[in-house]
């Protein structure tokens, strides 16, 4: 339904001030113009009182540009609609160890974070009735996006993460942990469990930081009953990675040993409720996702929201329209400004 309303309604305290200014030029003997130095437009030594249509103009351009201030609009609520879909946070390791270049994508090596972020956008996309948010780890946990219908948005901030933004580590479990308690804040309970949602943790390490052990908060996740599907990514055994010179530049691979923890990742699955996947090569995310797709959808409510249209851009126009026009024109003939002073037309 539509509303018309006032932004600022306090606005019109100025109308007063006008009546007060009317008053009062009616009351003189002398002309006291509206505009500052209008005065200045006319000849020397022909002052006059200001036409009656010229006062009505100024005053009425005066008012339209309070009721500008006011901003006018039109509100529509949008009511809430059920929709079916998940809750859903994706847990994104950005560690240093996700540069291991053991990836390939049209016969070009690529990264871990590179090979995985394309399908975690495209999963977003795919999702379209989910309530999707992202909490992203090395060092450190941190949430990059609360539950969200807006999938647009959350596509372009998965497509900016770099392994850059966090400092080094990898706290699997301060990951899940964040993830959970985002989940807890938007609460759907049934008979003491969290439904319809489940966590994604994508990985390629083992746990060496954070406060939280990653058994320890697969335990908590477990009781509130959501599954976490883990997905391994990377290789096992050695790997290139590539070295950098201080500028920045890459200037070579060395070989490294890929630590990934499968045993730890397939018993948080299996602790949970949900599944355990290793990914070795860009086309397998894609599969992987594919079976998280298979989940049973649940009915949420979307999100409530309001679209607002302004009309002030209309008062304001019309008022200096008005207002300029009562300037340029005295009554009789008008007053034009040319670059060497004023003449009459």
């Amino acid at each position: 339904m539509d509303e018309w309303t006032l932004a600022f309604p306090w606005a019109f305290l100025v109308l007063p001030a006008l009546v007060v200014v009317a008053i009062v030029r009616g009351r003189r003997k002398r002309e006291v113009s509206v505009v500052p130095y209008a005065a200045m437009w006319l000849p020397q030594g022909k002052t006059r009182p200001m036409p009656s249509w010229k006062s009505v103009l100024m005053y009425l351009g005066a008012t339209s540009i309070v009721f500008a201030l006011a901003r006018p609009q039109i509100v529509r609520e949008e009511a809430p609609t059920e929709r079916q879909g998940y809750d859903i946070m994706l847990c994104i390791d950005l560690s240093g160890s996700m540069l291991a270049e053991d990836a390939f994508r049209n016969g070009q090596r690529i990264n871990r974070l590179q090979a995985v972020l394309p399908v975690i956008q495209d999963f977003v996309r795919k999702r379209p009735d989910d309530r999707i948010g992202v909490v992203v780890f090395a060092g450190r946990a941190y949430t990059l996006a609360n539950l969200t219908m807006q999938h647009e948005w959350l596509e372009r901030q998965i497509g900016r993460l770099s392994v850059e933004m966090l400092e080094d580590g990898t706290a699997i479990g301060d990951g899940l942990g964040v993830a959970l308690s985002r989940l807890e804040n938007s609460l759907r309970l049934e008979e003491e469990k969290r439904a319809g949602a489940f966590i994604v943790l994508m990985t390629d390490g083992s746990n060496n930081s954070g406060s939280l052990l990653p058994l320890q908060a697969a335990e908590l996740i477990a009781r509130r009953g959501i599954p976490v599907f883990t997905i391994a990514v990377g290789q096992i055994g050695i790997v290139p990675f590539p070295v950098f010179d201080r500028f920045g530049r890459r200037v070579g691979y060395e070989n490294v040993v890929s630590d990934i923890d499968l045993e730890v990742l397939e018993k948080i699955a299996k602790l949970t409720g949900g599944r355990a996947f290793h990914v070795d090569n860009a086309a397998v995310t894609d599969k992987v996702f594919h079976e998280i797709n298979k989940a049973t959808p649940v009915r949420i409510e979307s999100e409530k929201f309001r679209i607002t249209k302004e009309y002030f851009h209309h008062f304001a126009a019309g008022g200096f329209f008005l207002v300029l026009l009562a300037a340029l024109f005295d009554g009789r003939s008008a007053t034009l400004l040319t670059p060497s002073g004023i003449r009459r037309a």
